[in-house]
C-alpha cells in the first residue's frame, strides 16, 4: 500500500489549551501493525521524524511535529483481562476514559489512583509520568507490569519489571523517545468507593500538620487560592458505601464558566480586580463543607473548565512548605494577577528512570492562568519566577506541562538520566522519535 494513500496532508494539530499546534507533513491512523510498520519503514527510508500523538491534552509542545505524526486511536482494543489478579492488558491507544467508565466497572475493577483527567491514552498518561495523589500511591506508570514497543525498525520490544528491565524503567516514562508503545498490561484493584471531605482551611494551618493530612488519608489535596490566607482541603478514604453526592447550588457548569470567564477577561483589563474575584469565588465555590460518596475514578477527575496555561513540578515532600511560602510572598510582593487555584498534591517515590517522582516521595505544585474565550494572558513573569523556585527546591517540571528546562539541566536533576539516554540510543539509533521538543530536553543524538 502507498504510503501517501495511509497519510493524510493538511491536518493542523491543536492541543487541548489551544497553547500549541503544528502541521505535520503527514498524519496518520493506522488500523493494523503492518501499516503501522509501513509508516515507520517509510520514514526510515526519507529520512522523517515520527511523532505518535495521544489525545493531545499536554499543555506543552511535546508532540508537536513537522514531519510524520502517528494517532494511536484505532489501537484501543482490550486484550486480556485476569479479574482475579485485577490486571488488564490493552493496546496503549486506548483512552483512560473509556477504561474506567466502561470496561473495568464490567468486570468489577477500577484503578487505584487516577490524574485529573481522563480524556487520555493510556500510552499518553505512561510517557509523560502523568500522577494523582496519595502518600502511598505513586504515578500512574508505576502501575504497569509490561509493555510491548515498536520500535524504529518496526521489530517489537517485551518489557517488564521481570524482562528487559532497563528498557521498561526507561520505556515507562519516555516521553515517546524509544519507539511506539503497541500494548500495556496494568494492575488495578476491585472497585471501590470513596468518601471524600472538602473544607477551607489556612494555609498556614495545613503545612503546619501535614504530615498528619498525608498519613491520615489515602488521596489528599488541596489548593490554595492566591491573594487569600485560604486553601480547601480534600480528604479521600475508600468506603463500604453506597453512592451519595449532591451538586452544588450554586455551579451550573454552563452558567458558571461563562461567569468565571467573563470575570476573568474584566480582570485581564483591571488586573486589581483579581485579588476580589479570587476571594468572592472562594467564597462561592469552597465556603461550605461538602462529602460525598462516589466511585473512586469521578472523585478523582477533576473539570478543567477552559482553556488555561499550565506549569507544574514536583519537589521534595520536605519542601512543601518552603515553596508555597516563598511563591506566597513573590506573588504578594509583585502584586502578581495569578488565577486560582494553585493545586496540591502528593506522590509516593518510583524507581523509574525519568519519572519526577524517581526515588524522592513529592510534593507536585500546579499554578496555571485561565484563557478566558481563548485570549492570551501574560504569565510568562510567574512561570520564570515559579521556576526558579521550584529549582532551587531540587524540584522536577511535570513532562506534560510548559517549562523552560533543558538537557543540561536534566543531566543534573536525575540519577539515570545518561542510562536512559543510553537506552534511547540503543533503541532509537537514528533519533527518528525526536521532534524539537525532545532535542531541547534529551539534546540531539
Amino acid at each position: 500500500m502507498d504510503i501517501q494513500s495511509l497519510g493524510r496532508t493538511g491536518h493542523l494539530f491543536t492541543n487541548w489549551a489551544t497553547t500549541y499546534s503544528c502541521q505535520p507533513e503527514l498524519h496518520f491512523e493506522p488500523e493494523t501493525e503492518e501499516q503501522l510498520k509501513q509508516i515507520l519503514n517509510t520514514a526510515q527510508i526519507k529520512n522523517k521524524k515520527v511523532k505518535v500523538v495521544g489525545c493531545g491534552h499536554s499543555f506543552s509542545d511535546l508532540v508537536c511535529t513537522t514531519d510524520y505524526m502517528i494517532s494511536m486511536k484505532n489501537f484501543d482494543r482490550v486484550i486480556s483481562i485476569d479479574k482475579e489478579a485485577c490486571k488488564i492488558k490493552v493496546q496503549a491507544g486506548i483512552e483512560v476514559k473509556k477504561l474506567k467508565d466502561e470496561i473495568l466497572p464490567q468486570h468489577g475493577l477500577a484503578f487505584s489512583v487516577l490524574g485529573s483527567v481522563s480524556e487520555v491514552s493510556l500510552a499518553g498518561c505512561i510517557c509523560t509520568g502523568t500522577h494523582g495523589t496519595g502518600g502511598n500511591y505513586g504515578v500512574l506508570s508505576s502501575y504497569v507490569l509490561g509493555l510491548e514497543i515498536m520500535t524504529a525498525n518496526g521489530e517489537i520490544i517485551e518489557c517488564s519489571k521481570e524482562k528487559n528491565q532497563e528498557v521498561f524503567l526507561a520505556a515507562c516514562c519516555s516521553l515517546g523517545a524509544l519507539g511506539v508503545i503497541m500494548s500495556v498490561t496494568f494492575q488495578c484493584e476491585p472497585a471501590f468507593h470513596l468518601h471524600q471531605s472538602q473544607y477551607r482551611d489556612t494555609l498556614n494551618n495545613v503545612l503546619d500538620n501535614l504530615d498528619s493530612h498525608i498519613t491520615s488519608s489515602d488521596h489528599f489535596r488541596f489548593v490554595w487560592i492566591p491573594h487569600t490566607d485560604h486553601v480547601v482541603v480534600y480528604k479521600a478514604n475508600r468506603i463500604s458505601a453506597p453512592i451519595c453526592r449532591k451538586d452544588s447550588w450554586f455551579w451550573n457548569y454552563a452558567v458558571g464558566c461563562h461567569m468565571l470567564q467573563f470575570c476573568l477577561l474584566i480582570s485581564a483589563f483591571f488586573t486589581s480586580l483579581l485579588i476580589y474575584m479570587n476571594r468572592l469565588f472562594s467564597w462561592l465555590l469552597f465556603s461550605k463543607p461538602k462529602e460525598i460518596v462516589d466511585r473512586g475514578d469521578r472523585v478523582f477527575n477533576l473539570d478543567c473548565l477552559f482553556q488555561q496555561y499550565v506549569m507544574e513540578w514536583a519537589v521534595p515532600r520536605e519542601k512543601t512548605a518552603e515553596v508555597l511560602l516563598e511563591l506566597k510572598d513573590w506573588i504578594e510582593t509583585n502584586q502578581f494577577p495569578a488565577h486560582f487555584p494553585v493545586e496540591v498534591r502528593f506522590v509516593m517515590a518510583d524507581n523509574i528512570y525519568l519519572s519526577p517522582a524517581y526515588n524522592m516521595d513529592s510534593c507536585y505544585i500546579n499554578i496555571l492562568m485561565f484563557r478566558p474565550y481563548n485570549k492570551y494572558v501574560p504569565h510568562e513573569t510567574y512561570w520564570n519566577a515559579f521556576q526558579d523556585i521550584m529549582l532551587r527546591a531540587g524540584g522536577r517540571p511535570h513532562w506534560a506541562k510548559d517549562h523552560g528546562v533543558v538537557a543540561d539541566q536534566f543531566r543534573k536533576m536525575y540519577p539515570k538520566w545518561t542510562k536512559f539516554c543510553e537506552i534511547a540510543q540503543k533503541v532509537d539509533p537514528h533519533a527518528m522519535f525526536r521532534n524539537p521538543n525532545l532535542e531541547r530536553v534529551l539534546g540531539r543524538n
